[in-house]
């Protein structure tokens, strides 16, 4: 099988299971957390850490809702059978880089590998993703390339694959929709809460040899369960839709 060939293949099948797939990562992340110890065995710079930790994950989930709250109905989505675009974006994130979603979702995949205190589980990781989407975003590059032509072709020759270039940027063609963030990336968010607070309970159990669970934590995961829930609710109500969104 040609390569080109080989690639497309792949990136179809990466496509359709790509909300599965990065849960098999669990039992990396487990296995990773087994040598788990506090920098130094210092609490206070674990603490620290973890903050980091929650800032990049957190500034990766802050990338999606600016993209996600800017950009029309039909894009961005979260299909996994086929691509779909009824419109090229080109403004907004897209101005400065092709792929914002991705960029954000390696981010928060980068915060979390970073929890783990295992530098070689973190290259690991980030290898991992590099490869996941590189196979994803060759097929909706061509699928893109396919559908709007030269808009694409234009638009991807001033525009970088993941790196912002953030002296492209234009003003987002829509205004910001809090009603679509708060539909499209409340599991996102409550998704995040509960891998800390796995990874957390876990890791200290691993180093102190007891299961429990912080005030923070248990704080945190119950207000993150709270949010999952109410929006959960609004939005098969419907009432979190926006015309054109």
């Amino acid at each position: 099988m040609p390569l080109i060939e080989e690639f497309k293949r792949t990136g179809r099948w990466l496509f359709r299971w790509r909300s599965f797939l990065p849960l098999l990562a669990i039992f990396l992340f487990l296995v990773s957390l087994e040598s788990y110890t506090y920098p130094k065995g210092n609490h206070t710079l674990d603490i620290l850490w973890e903050i980091f930790c929650f800032i990049v994950s957190f500034t990766g989930l802050g990338i999606r809702i600016y993209t996600v709250g800017h950009t029309p109905k039909g894009t961005s989505g979260r299909g996994t059978k086929s691509q779909k675009a009824s419109v090229l974006n080109t403004t907004g994130t897209y101005s400065i880089v092709r792929h914002p979603l991705y960029l954000g979702n390696f981010l928060i995949w980068a915060g979390i590998s970073f929890f783990t205190h295992s530098f070689f589980f973190s290259i690991a990781a980030i290898l991992l993703f590099s490869f996941y989407y590189e196979r994803i975003i060759f097929v909706e590059e061509g699928f893109l390339q396919e559908k709007f032509g030269e808009e694409f072709k234009s638009w991807a020759e001033k525009t970088p694959v993941i790196f912002p270039r953030f002296r492209n940027r234009q003003k987002p063609a829509l205004p910001f929709s809090i009603k679509t963030v708060l539909k499209r990336e409340y599991a996102a968010f409550f998704l995040i809460i509960t891998t800390f607070t796995c990874l957390e309970v876990i890791g200290d159990f691993y180093y102190k040899g007891k299961l429990q669970i912080s005030w923070f934590y248990l704080l945190l995961f119950s207000f993150g369960l709270a949010v999952y829930i109410v929006l959960h609710i609004l939005k098969k109500k419907h009432l979190l839709d926006v015309e054109g969104r």
